[in-house]
């Protein structure tokens, strides 16, 4: 008699069952992953303008004072805003030292938010936005 060898039915259906549960968890885990890393593009878009708060904050006459009305785009060396979109930034303002940064559609329209805080010996930043909530910064 000739013994046969191979798979059964079953079996190959489970292995495609695993292949499925394994696609299912992967996809959207990638799919988050590069839009994390596509949105490190506007993350540094508000790197360059938290540098210029900065300086902005300490060049005044009273550093810890807390209002910052004086820090906003166009003043102080504090550069224009960017308005037009430029790679994965749509656009990036400071409004009273509160950088706004938002990313396009690619990166589903989502907003950093960097707030600075005044004390008498640091400048402590604190982010917030659509990107905290949906992982992205």
């Amino acid at each position: 008699m000739k013994k046969q060898a191979g798979f059964t039915l079953i079996e190959l259906m489970i292995v495609v069952a695993i292949i499925g549960i394994l696609a299912a968890v992967a996809v959207p885990q990638y799919q988050t992953y590069t839009k994390k890393a596509k949105f490190t593009e506007v993350v540094q878009a508000a790197q360059g303008f938290k540098s210029q708060v900065e300086i902005c904050l300490q060049n005044r006459t009273d550093p810890t004072s807390t209002t910052m009305s004086d820090c906003s785009n166009g003043s102080n060396g504090i550069a224009a805003a960017v308005t037009a979109t430029v790679g994965k930034v749509a656009s990036v303002s400071v409004n009273s030292g509160i950088i706004t940064a938002v990313g396009t559609s690619e990166v589903d329209q989502a907003t950093f938010i960097l707030t600075p805080a005044v004390s008498a010996t640091a400048i402590i930043w604190t982010k917030s936005g659509s990107c905290t909530t949906t992982g992205l910064c």
